[in-house]
């Protein structure tokens, strides 16, 4: 009887976890299952995509000052755990979070995780799921808690994309479908695609600019001038700064806006001030004139005075053609 009465609560316990739900969001991590406090110092790596950059890693984790280094996708595996593991070996753990729903942003293990991290990176993917899944949820409020405390906050493609106050959202891009290109963008510069949004997250020395990645690589010059031009035009801001980073190529910027480029790519980085002359549905982009810089890996640059290091030269956008006054009119 004691038998039969075992196995029947056996056999109930294992239907009840069976029906029990799963978690909306997934968790895995390598190394001690407990916590240790690092020392964060307040740093943001701009990553442009296609391979990474160990040198950009290896800054977060010195940044970071020990403790828990945490991965946040909206989709993928936690490919980047032995990675980071191998190259910061003085981190106590590594971990990924994706965060795939709305949901599962709500679920208050997920904003435990972010909130105990010593240095938090945003994998690449579809910004547009960053933006519809975890606008105005927990997971925001963590990561912008995280910031105010200073941890080492990096992305790279999709996850460079939500770093800037304004931020290329691609809401309107069709799943699996083509990116927007700088061809489309140019000619019509009220494009369906040319989605932009505010406020994602409030990150102090990237106030006032919007990135792109996989730059020029992509050919993505152009969109970012759009970008840029379609803020102006709508009033949000009076001046605007882009930034542009190529792919295998990282922008390191510490707390007081000091930026260094690394990688084997260039950084590129725009300034714009006044309306477009050009901006309006249905008809090529006027704009211009633009001062842009190009920094080569090793070199420095200021956000918050908007001066440093790389070639200077200056970009003019004329019925949706983009020109420069550099040797061989090169827009690069």
């Amino acid at each position: 009887m004691r038998t039969w009465l075992l196995t029947l609560s056996l056999a109930l316990g294992a239907a009840l976890a069976a029906q029990a739900p799963r978690p909306a969001y997934t968790y895995q991590r390598s190394g001690p299952a407990q916590d240790r406090a690092g020392a964060p110092r307040t740093g943001f790596l701009l990553m442009g995509g296609g391979t990474d950059v160990d040198e950009g890693f290896q800054w977060m984790c010195r940044r970071a000052g020990g403790g828990d280094f945490l991965v946040l996708r909206a989709s993928g595996t936690d490919a980047y755990d032995p990675y980071i593991v191998k190259l910061c070996p003085g981190m106590n753990s590594v971990a990924t979070l994706i965060i795939p729903s709305r949901q599962a942003a709500e679920d208050g293990f997920v904003a435990r995780r972010i909130a105990e991290a010593s240095a938090i990176f945003i994998s690449g993917g579809d910004q547009s799921n960053y933006v519809n899944f975890w606008t105005g949820t927990p997971v925001q409020r963590a990561l912008d808690a995280a910031i105010r405390r200073g941890v080492p906050i990096g992305g790279t493609s999709a996850g460079l994309a939500v770093l800037g106050e304004f931020v290329y959202s691609a809401q309107n891009d069709r799943p699996q479908g083509p990116n927007l290109s700088s061809a489309a963008a140019l000619a019509n510069p009220f494009h369906p695609q040319v989605v932009v949004a505010r406020h994602f997250l409030a990150i102090p020395p990237l106030r006032g600019l919007i990135t792109d990645s996989h730059f020029h690589n992509r050919d993505r010059l152009g969109r970012l001038l759009v970008f840029l031009a379609r803020i102006l035009q709508s009033g949000d801001a009076t001046t605007i700064h882009g930034v542009g980073v190529d792919q295998h190529t990282a922008l390191e910027v510490d707390g007081d806006g000091e930026a260094r480029a690394v990688g084997t790519g260039h950084v590129y980085l725009i300034a714009a001030g006044g309306k477009p002359e050009v901006c309006q549905s249905g008809k090529p982009l006027t704009f211009g004139p633009l001062a842009a810089r190009r920094l080569d890996p090793g070199q420095s640059f200021s956000l918050r005075s908007w001066s440093g290091a790389g070639e200077s030269y200056t970009l003019r956008v004329r019925d949706g053609k983009v020109a420069s006054d550099q040797p061989g009119g090169s827009i690069y």
